[in-house]
C-alpha cells in the first residue's frame, strides 16, 4: 500500500496571501480562516507508486482523471513530454470518473437507454500504448455506450475545451472524434496535449455562517401565487422576530415555487399549475436566527392559505455553510511524496512548465457564422441538439452538441452567448462565454455567477446547475423550413399512466 501526500497546503496559505493570491471566481483575497487547503495533484505520483510495486495507492487531493492516467503512465512508460498520450489518458479518466454517467446514466435522449437505471453497467476504457482508447461496459448490463452518450460526458464540467488545465498536461479536446465500433463500444481519438502549467489549482474551504432550507406542499387554484405569498410572509415574520431579538436581518433568502417551472423564468408554461412545492431558504451569520425560522414553518399551516402540508417530518435542521475558494499555487510551493512502508520518494513537478499557453479555441470561434435564409419555423433547441451541464463552484458550464452537421451553422449563428445569457438571465447573473467544440459539433457555454454561490453555499434547489442544459434545450430556435427536423424524443404513448409500470 502506497500513500501519496503533499497536497495539503495549509502551511503555505500565509505566503500565498502575502503574494496577493486571489480567489479565481470572485477576485477577492483568500480567506483568513481556512478549514482546509489542498492542491490538486496529478498522475505521476500515482504512477511512481505503482512502478515501485504498490498494489493499492491512497492519495490526498488529486484531479479525478489522475486515477486513470497514473496506471497508464506506469503501464506504458509515458514520459512528461508525451503530451498527446497524456491528454488522451486524461480524457479516458474524465469519461469514467463519474461512474455510470459515462455509460448512459445521464443523457438527453433518455428513452434510448432501454435497459438501464436499475442495473447500469459501469464504463470501461481500454487504452492502447498510443493513447487511443475504446469505451465499453460489461456484457449483459444496463446503460448505453454511443457517440452521443460519450460526447455528453466529455463536455461535462469543462470550461475552455481547447485549454483544459490539468497538473500534468493542458488538454485540447476541440478535435476529439468518436466512432461507434460495435454494440456499446466507441473509439475515442484526437485529444492533443500542451505543456503542463506552472501552477496547481487548489481548493480552500472556510466557514461562512449558517443556512436553512425547507419545503411545504401547497395545492389548489393559484398555487404558485399562494406559495410565494406564504414564503414571503414566513420570512417577514421571522425577520421581525430576529430584529427584535437583536439578531439582525438575514444575509440572503430564497423562495421557489417548484412545479410552476420557476427555473424557466419568463419561459415558464406552468405558472397556473394547481400543485407546487414551496422551497424556502435563508442564510445568516448566527445559528440562532435560523432556529427561529425552523420554529415558524409549521405554524403557517394554521395561519395562512388552505392546503399547506408536507411539514409532518418535523423541524428542518440548520446547517453550517462551508464555502469554497479556488486559487492557483506555484508548483515550487508543492512537493508530492510517495510513501511505501518506511521508504519515501519525492516526486517533483515538471522542471520547465510553460508559463504562457496558446489560446487555441479562440481561432475557431472567430470564424464567421453562416446565417440561414428563406422561410423559417421555430422549434425547441432540443430538436436540434443535445445538452449537458454542471458546476465548478459558482460557475456552470452548458455543453450543447448539434444532432447533425447540417445544424452546426444554424446554431453557430443563432445560439450565441448573448442569446443564452438573455434566456437564462433569471439564473445566470454573470457573463456567458461561448467556446467552440468543432470535433464534437458543438459549443461550451461558461456561465459566471450562475449558482447562487454554488454547492452548500447556495439556497437554490439546484445548486450545481444540473438542470441548466435541460432549461436551455427549450429555447426556441428559428430553422429553415427545408430542414426536416422533428421531435427526437416523442412520447410513444401519451395516454399511458406513467405512474404504473
Amino acid at each position: 500500500v502506497a500513500i501519496v501526500t503533499g497536497d495539503d497546503i495549509m502551511a503555505q496559505l500565509a505566503e500565498l496571501r502575502a503574494a496577493g493570491t486571489v480567489d479565481l471566481e470572485s477576485g477577492r483575497g483568500l480567506p483568513e480562516q481556512a478549514l482546509s487547503a489542498n492542491a490538486y495533484l496529478g498522475a505521476f505520483p500515482i504512477a511512481r507508486a505503482l512502478e515501485r510495486g504498490a498494489e493499492i495507492v491512497i492519495t490526498g487531493r488529486c484531479v479525478d482523471s489522475a486515477l486513470a492516467l497514473g496506471p497508464l503512465i506506469a503501464k506504458y512508460g509515458w514520459q512528461r513530454d508525451d503530451l498527446d498520450q497524456l491528454a488522451q489518458g486524461s480524457l479516458a479518466g474524465h469519461i469514467i470518473e463519474c461512474g455510470v454517467q459515462g455509460s448512459g446514466g445521464i443523457t438527453t435522449d433518455w428513452r434510448l437507454v432501454e435497459r438501464g437505471y436499475a442495473e447500469m453497467g459501469f464504463p470501461i476504457v481500454e487504452v492502447a500504448a498510443d493513447g487511443s482508447f475504446e469505451v465499453t461496459k460489461p456484457y449483459d448490463t444496463g446503460g448505453l455506450i454511443s457517440p452521443a452518450t460519450i460526447a455528453e460526458q466529455i463536455v461535462y464540467e469543462v470550461h475552455d475545451p481547447g485549454r483544459y488545465m490539468l497538473p500534468d498536461v493542458v488538454c485540447d479536446f476541440t478535435q476529439v472524434e468518436l466512432e461507434q465500433t460495435g454494440p456499446d463500444r466507441v473509439r475515442v481519438t484526437g485529444a492533443r496535449g500542451l505543456a503542463s502549467p506552472a501552477t496547481y489549482k487548489a481548493s480552500i474551504t472556510y466557514a461562512d455562517g449558517f443556512r436553512l432550507r425547507t419545503t411545504l406542499l401547497i395545492i389548489g387554484h393559484e398555487a404558485r401565487a399562494k406559495a410565494e405569498r406564504v414564503g414571503a410572509a414566513i420570512l417577514d415574520r421571522v425577520q421581525r422576530v430576529n430584529v427584535a431579538k437583536g439578531l439582525g436581518a438575514f444575509r440572503a433568502t430564497s423562495i421557489e415555487a417548484l412545479g410552476s417551472e420557476r427555473y424557466f423564468g419568463a419561459a415558464s408554461q406552468a405558472q397556473a399549475t394547481r400543485e407546487v412545492v414551496l422551497a424556502i431558504g435563508a442564510s445568516h451569520d448566527r445559528e440562532a436566527a435560523l432556529q427561529t425560522l425552523a420554529r415558524e414553518i409549521a405554524p403557517a399551516a394554521t395561519s395562512m392559505v388552505q392546503s399547506i402540508s408536507g411539514f409532518a417530518s418535523g423541524r428542518p435542521n440548520v446547517q453550517p455553510v462551508v464555502r469554497l475558494a479556488s486559487c492557483l499555487v506555484p508548483k515550487s510551493l508543492v512537493t508530492p511524496h510517495v510513501t511505501i512502508g518506511v521508504d519515501q520518494l519525492a516526486v517533483p513537478p515538471d522542471s520547465t512548465p510553460e508559463e504562457v499557453l496558446p489560446y487555441l479555441s479562440q481561432v475557431a470561434e472567430d470564424e464567421p457564422a453562416t446565417t440561414a435564409t428563406g422561410s423559417t419555423k421555430l422549434v425547441p433547441l432540443r430538436w436540434l441538439a443535445r445538452g449537458r451541464s454542471g458546476d465548478k463552484g459558482n460557475t456552470a458550464n452548458i455543453g450543447i452538441l448539434a444532432r447533425s452537421p447540417e445544424l452546426v451553422p444554424i446554431l453557430q449563428a443563432r445560439l450565441t452567448a448573448e442569446v443564452v445569457k438573455q434566456f437564462l438571465s433569471h439564473l445566470v447573473l454573470g457573463s456567458v462565454r461561448r467556446y467552440p467544440w468543432p470535433g464534437l459539433g458543438g459549443w461550451n457555454f461558461v456561465c459566471g455567477d450562475a449558482l447562487g454561490g454554488g454547492g452548500i453555499a447556495s439556497l437554490r434547489m439546484d445548486p450545481q446547475g444540473k438542470a441548466l442544459a435541460q432549461i436551455l434545450l427549450e429555447l426556441p430556435i428559428a430553422v429553415p423550413l427545408s430542414l426536416a427536423v422533428s421531435d427526437p424524443d416523442p412520447d410513444p404513448d401519451p395516454g399511458r399512466d406513467r405512474g404504473r409500470t
